[in-house]
Formats: structure tokens, C-alpha cells, sequence
């Protein structure tokens, strides 16, 4: 999908889900404890057999969930958009995305709102954001049923290193993951969200490779701590590392930092847009 010179401008906010837009793992909030697991023990088998087998962390993890609700419950897509109804969020997060579109809207750009998550597309598509269709897309794992709608297979495995795969798809407008357009050649300024007008919003290491990629395209890479327990621990090294231009606590709630933060660059991209427009004008009358 080219974009054209008079299309209106539009900025994509990508986000991290677990300890981004909610406090924990989302299979820590209720999953797990339905299989007698404790969480930590959970995740310390799902890592040693990822080592043992040189498996994806996530091929494991999704490996794991299947094997162990064996005999405790029906493992399908509706148990897991039920687990995903129960998922806890941040401060404001529900009234975040209707807040951001329509400040957007004043400043004369449409927004949309993509996830790039490990965690489950089911889960997430479980919760009230995921009902409420705010996402424009939910790239993350996900699960293959059979005839029966049992989970029996990964349809799709998402770590921190192919997050990336999915801005490229995003800025190109070609969302569909099995379009092959994603590797067309676009020439500048055809882009349809080119990566300066794309904010990442993530936690951690594992969102290290999409916050690099959109700081070295111009774009703008947020991290964010948890405003109950305050550790501020991973962002002060992302921001010692370069890996993000801004953080601040995970507190969507209007007239706090984050919310202030968001409409800042939204200020700018909206500014930026109207310059390169008079300058496209300028352009064809020198023709």
C-alpha cells in the first residue's frame, strides 16, 4: 500500500504486551496456577528444556502449556480467550487508545495501534482491548487447532529477534504474514508509516532489536518500568545503551508523563508532516 504525497499522515504506536501494557506474564495471571504449577518453576522447566534441545524459549513455552493442562483442562481457544479475559492491566490502559486517537485526530493524524508480543495472539485477544478491536493488528504467538479446536501445533512462534520483521510490514502497510510484499522495493517517501512516524513502547531485553531498528530509521523507541514496584533497573541500562530515547512508568492514565510523552511526539511528527508537504508543493511548482 504506497503511500502517496496527499494521503494523510499516519502514526503507528507498536507495543510490547507482558510488563508493558500489563504487570506480569500473562500466562503467570491464572494459567499456569490452573496447572499446579508454581510460576517460577514453570518457567525454569520451560527454560532448561529450551537449552537441553536448543528450542525457541517460545517453542518451549508454548510446548509446555499444551503438555501440562493434559488431564486438567481442555486446551483450545476458548480456554485460552477465557485466561485472557482475566489478564490485569496498567493504570489507564483501557481508556489509553480511544485518548491517543482522538488527540491524533486534532493534530491532523490518524493513529493505529499494533502489538508485537511472545506472549498468546488468544490471550490477548481475550482481554477487553482485544473485544473492543483497538489493536489494528496482534502480531504474536499463537496456536493451530485441529477438527476438534484442540491446540496441537505453534501456527506462529514470535521472539525477540522476528519481532522486527513485523515494523517492516507496518511501515509498508502490508499486514498479512504470509504476504510476500513485505519485500517489494518502496522509494522514499511511499512508505505508508515510514519508521519516523512509528513509536515503540516496550519493557525489556527481549524488545532491544524493534527499539534499535526504529531509533536508527528515526523513530522513537519509550521504555517502561512499573509504577507500583518502581525498578527502574532495565531502563536505565537501555537508556546507558542507547537502545531507547525515552522512559517512564507504564501509567497510561491522561496528564501523566507517559500520555504527555505521546502527544509531545505526536506534536512533532504532525509538524514534521506539514513541512514536508509545503516542501512537496514547492517541489512540483519548481517543475
Amino acid at each position: 500500500m504506497k503511500r502517496k504525497p496527499e494521503d494523510r499522515p499516519v502514526v503507528a504506536i507498536c507495543y510490547d504486551f507482558d510488563k508493558t501494557l500489563t504487570p506480569d506474564d500473562m500466562q503467570a495471571q491464572g494459567f499456569i496456577q490452573s496447572i499446579g504449577y508454581d510460576v517460577k518453576d514453570f518457567w525454569t522447566e520451560v527454560n532448561e528444556m529450551a537449552k537441553t534441545f536448543e528450542m525457541d524459549t517460545n517453542l518451549s513455552y508454548m510446548y509446555k502449556m499444551m503438555e501440562a493442562s493434559r488431564g486438567k483442562h481442555i486446551f483450545n481457544r476458548e480456554s485460552l480467550l477465557d485466561y485472557g479475559s482475566k489478564i490485569e492491566l496498567f493504570p489507564g490502559v483501557e481508556q489509553w487508545f480511544e485518548r491517543i486517537d482522538q488527540y491524533g485526530d486534532l493534530m491532523g493524524i490518524d493513529i493505529e495501534h499494533y502489538i508485537i508480543s511472545s506472549g498468546l495472539k488468544e490471550m490477548i485477544e481475550g482481554t477487553v482491548l482485544g473485544e473492543r478491536g483497538v489493536f489494528k493488528r496482534i502480531y504474536a504467538s499463537s496456536f493451530f487447532y485441529d477438527e476438534n479446536g484442540l491446540a496441537v501445533w505453534p501456527a506462529q512462534a514470535i521472539n525477540y529477534t522476528n519481532k522486527t520483521q513485523f515494523l517492516f510490514r507496518i511501515e509498508k502497510g502490508v499486514l498479512d504474514v504470509n504476504d510476500a510484499e513485505v519485500n517489494s522495493y518502496y522509494k522514499p517517501g511511499e512508505h505508508r508509516i515510514p519508521f519516523t512516524n512509528m513509536i515503540y513502547i516496550g519493557d525489556s531485553d527481549t524488545d532491544i532489536p524493534c527499539m534499535r531498528l526504529v531509533n536508527m530509521n528515526g523513530g522513537h523507541s519509550v521504555g517502561v518500568y512499573n509504577p507500583i514496584t518502581k525498578d527502574k533497573e532495565k531502563v536505565f541500562r537501555m537508556i546507558n545503551e542507547h537502545r531507547i530515547r525515552y522512559f517512564t512508568a507504564a501509567d497510561y492514565r491522561g496528564g501523566q508523563e507517559l500520555d504527555l510523552l505521546v502527544k509531545s511526539i505526536i506534536n512533532k511528527i504532525s509538524m514534521d508532516a506539514v513541512l514536508n508537504v509545503l516542501h512537496y508543493e514547492d517541489q512540483e511548482e519548481a517543475k
